[in-house]
């Protein structure tokens, strides 16, 4: 299959090698950084250093490679998706299948990847998202990983699923697509509050704790949202945020631990130096939890740590002091 993947970053080149072991006939685009003959010179992409692209991965700058592509990746950073698909729109075809692979929301509509897709590109039914537990430095090299496509239509998110799957990237399906795409975005929320925790010192306790109440909260939202409870139960929920609150890949874990070391979040995240998505994110799902009037208490406390300058001790301390609560009622109320 004629596979298009936008974004040259970790993640659009990982997964443009990936697919490539399934034989199908791949160009990665530079959409807005033009750096193709940067990694066409030096064989690799610096981002993911060590790793020798294979020769049979084109690489372009331009759209021409579009036109005839059945499927389309989309691995750019979510603040790019927008602009990402006005861009290409004129090239891609009307059949093409749109894979959204980013993890975010678009900060200033609340909206999800794959409606932005829909609003720009049309057809909800050939669109699906892919997320999980899969941190671009172990998937180029090959490392088993498991991940979930979802598409509001079934044969869309099988149609990826065998796209995809190979025997080192193992692929589900799921018709949770809210869901799916929620839990992408949420749990770097809470990975950014395991990374503060992380730089304070507060222990392996700590850490078991905010995660648990972190999945808890974050499920709540979304199944207000339209998001099924089992799916943040599953590899895009829970395996995602294991991973993103543990790995030493984790931007957002990272940012957290500076923060959590003493420095400001617009220092932690110069100093990260790529996209901390959960940054963005804790804004979007305040805003979507007052809608849905949904309690979510680590992320209101992280929000202020990030926005407003409070000391993470106290927020620490405000959080372990709120009142007497049972621990499940308020996912099935």
């Amino acid at each position: 299959m004629k596979i298009s993947v936008l974004g040259s970053g970790s993640w659009g080149t990982a997964l443009a090698v990936s697919l490539i072991k399934n034989k199908h006939d791949v160009t990665l685009h530079s959409i807005h950084n033009k750096k193709s003959e940067v990694i066409k010179k030096l064989g690799e992409n610096p981002n993911l250093p060590g790793i020798k692209l294979p020769d049979s991965l084109k690489l372009s700058d331009e759209f021409s490679e579009l036109k005839s592509a059945e499927a389309v990746f989309f691995a750019q950073p979510s603040f790019a998706t927008r602009s990402t698909a006005e861009a290409v729109k004129e090239a891609i075809s009307p059949d093409a299948v749109l894979v959204s692979c980013s993890k975010g929301f678009e900060s200033k509509t609340s909206l999800r990847l794959s409606q932005i897709l829909e609003e720009e590109l049309g057809g909800c039914e050939r669109i699906a998202a892919l997320s999980g537990p899969s941190h671009a430095e172990e998937v180029v090299r090959g490392i088993p990983t498991g991940c979930v496509a979802a598409s509001v239509s079934c044969n869309t998110a099988k149609l990826v699923q065998d796209i995809v799957m190979n025997p080192d990237f193992r692929i589900y399906t799921s018709s949770d697509i809210v869901g799916v795409e929620l839990c992408g975005a949420l749990k770097n929320i809470i990975a950014i509050a395991v990374g503060v925790c992380n730089g304070l010192n507060l222990g392996d306790n700590t850490t078991a704790m905010l995660m648990t109440r972190g999945l808890h909260e974050i499920t709540v939202l979304g199944v207000a949202l339209g998001g099924h409870a089992e799916t943040f139960m599953g590899l895009a929920g829970i395996g995602d945020l294991i991973v993103t609150c543990t790995s030493c890949h984790s931007r957002n874990r990272r940012a957290g631990l500076y923060i959590g070391q003493g420095l400001s979040s617009s220092e932690a995240i110069e100093k990260v130096g790529a996209t901390v998505e959960g940054y963005y994110a804790t804004t979007v799902a305040l805003e979507l939890a007052e809608k849905k009037a949904v309690e979510m208490p680590i992320t209101t406390e992280l929000y202020r740590i990030l926005y407003e300058g409070k000391n993470p001790k106290q927020a620490t301390c405000e959080l372990m002091n709120r009142t007497k609560k049972d621990e499940h009622s308020d996912l099935w109320k």
